[in-house]
C-alpha cells in the first residue's frame, strides 16, 4: 500500500540525498588548481641581484623602460583543495580555478614537476637566443648569451628573452630602445623560427603586469580572448604570433603607426 506524501515532506526527503552530496563534497579534496598572479622580471634588468641576459663577445647597447616576463603561482599537484577554495576562487577576478591535469599532465611529485619546469625553462632559454639571433641575421656562435632567471621554470619566457637579447644588441635598429622607454610585459613561448606560442594563465598573468608598472601586455593572438576578460584598465593589449611581429609592433608602438589589438 503507498502512502502519498504531501509536497513539503516529499521535497525534504528529495533534498536529503543532495545534501549528503554537497557534505562529502565539501570534505573530499578536488582536483582542481588554484592559480594567482606570480612574479614578474625584467629581462633587461636584475633578478635578485644579477644580470637577466648576459652577452659576451659582442658590442651591447644601453637600454632603457623594461621588458617584464610574467608567471603565476599555482597550489602544488598535491594540495588539499577543497569545495570552499574553489567557490572562493570562482568568484574572485584575482584568482582562476584550474583542472589540475591541466596545469601538472605529467604528474609526479612536486620535486619532479620542479625539475621538469626547470628543464623547460633551460631549453627555452637556448631556443630564445637561437630566434633572437635569427631576426637580427647573426650567426649562432658569434656571441655567447647567457641567461639566469633563477629558480623560475616552465618556458612561458621565450617571448621576452628573445625581445630582450635585441633590444640588447640592436634596440629598435635605429639607435632607440625597443621598448620606447615603456614598461611592456607579455608571455609567449618562442620556436627556433620565431613562432609565438600559448601558455596558459594569462588572465592572472595581465593582473601582475599592471601591478607592477606595465601599460603594455604582448599576448600570444590564440589567448586574446582571455587576456580581454579579465584585462586591467589601463593595460595595453597586443596580440602576437610571431617574434618578428612583436618587433614589428613595438616599433609601431614608438613611432605612432597601425598596431594590432586583440
Amino acid at each position: 500500500m503507498l502512502t502519498r506524501l504531501s509536497r513539503p515532506r516529499a521535497l525534504a526527503l528529495c533534498a536529503l540525498p543532495v545534501l549528503a552530496l554537497l557534505g562529502t563534497a565539501a570534505l573530499a579534496p578536488l582536483p582542481f588548481t588554484v592559480a594567482q598572479p606570480g612574479v614578474t622580471a625584467d629581462v633587461l634588468g636584475k633578478d635578485r641581484g644579477k644580470p637577466v641576459i648576459t652577452i659576451t663577445g659582442a658590442e651591447t647597447r644601453p637600454t632603457d623602460g623594461q621588458l617584464r616576463m610574467t608567471t603565476i603561482v599555482a597550489t602544488g599537484p598535491t594540495a588539499d583543495i577543497r569545495i570552499g577554495k574553489v567557490l572562493d576562487g570562482w568568484f574572485r577576478t584575482d584568482r582562476a580555478v584550474m583542472p589540475r591535469d591541466s596545469v601538472y599532465p605529467t604528474g609526479g611529485s612536486e620535486q619532479e614537476i620542479e625539475k621538469h619546469n626547470l628543464n623547460d625553462m633551460k631549453q627555452s632559454q637556448n631556443v630564445a637566443v637561437d630566434a633572437a639571433l635569427n631576426q637580427l641575421k647573426r650567426k649562432p656562435g658569434s656571441m655567447r648569451v647567457t641567461v639566469d632567471l633563477g629558480d623560475i621554470g616552465g618556458p612561458s619566457a621565450g617571448l621576452f628573452l628573445s625581445l630582450g637579447i635585441i633590444d640588447k644588441l640592436d634596440g629598435d635598429g635605429r639607435g632607440g630602445d625597443l621598448t620606447g622607454g615603456r614598461t611592456i610585459a607579455g608571455t609567449g613561448t618562442i620556436s627556433a623560427d620565431g613562432k609565438v606560442g600559448a601558455v596558459g594563465g594569462v588572465s592572472m598573468k595581465t593582473q601582475a603586469a599592471h601591478r607592477d608598472g606595465a601599460t603594455v601586455f604582448l599576448v600570444p593572438k590564440a589567448e586574446c580572448r582571455e587576456a580581454e576578460a579579465e584585462r586591467p584598465d589601463g593595460l595595453r593589449l597586443i596580440p602576437v604570433t610571431t617574434l618578428s611581429g612583436a618587433v614589428d609592433a613595438l616599433k609601431a608602438l614608438e613611432q605612432g603607426g597601425k598596431v594590432p589589438s586583440c
